[in-house]
């Protein structure tokens, strides 16, 4: 079912789609964030992505809540959005040869990520609240201040060394 899918008649039938997009992403950055860990060659770097790693999979679980909450089956629908910015990610990275350069295009992909979430999440927000779902919203809103602490604790690695190193 395609986001503009005959499939989705209703904001409900949206929220659950879109719900079920961040699903998959998820599911998707807890493979991905193993072999980013790995690559990292500065340990503040190495720490905060091990850090978001747990984050996500608590992340997870608020979702499995949200699907509870909302009396829908727990699955996802593919996302070609989180899987072209993970496939970015892992290319650039395959390409750089200097470790500090690796460390800015890590981050430079960590943060396209979390955008992308953060943008989800704002969305199903949103909706819950329309829908009257705030038990729902409740719980997406602890994921997006995570990712929102994720992307700034991104930027300020970034901007306190690690690009520097990286010029």
């Amino acid at each position: 079912m395609g986001f503009f899918s005959k499939d989705i008649k209703t904001m409900d039938d949206l929220f659950v789609h879109t719900l079920r997009d961040i699903y998959y992403a998820e599911n998707q950055i807890v493979k991905a964030l193993p072999e980013m860990i790995d690559k990292a060659t500065d340990q503040d770097l190495k720490m905060g992505l091990e850090k978001h790693l747990q984050e996500t999979e608590v992340q997870i679980d608020r979702l499995e809540q949200v699907f509870k909450l909302h009396g829908v089956d727990v699955s996802g629908v593919n996302c070609p959005a989180i899987d072209g910015i993970l496939e970015e990610a892992d290319e650039i990275a395959g390409e750089v040869d200097s470790d500090q350069v690796l460390d800015a295009a890590l981050i430079a992909a960590g943060q396209a990520v979390e955008h992308y979430e953060i943008t989800r999440y704002g969305t199903l927000i949103a909706w819950a609240k329309q829908l009257g779902r705030n038990d729902c919203a409740a719980l997406l809103e602890q994921n997006l201040h995570e990712e929102m602490n994720a992307d700034k604790a991104l930027t300020t690695l970034a901007e306190s060394h690690v690009n520097a190193a990286a010029a």
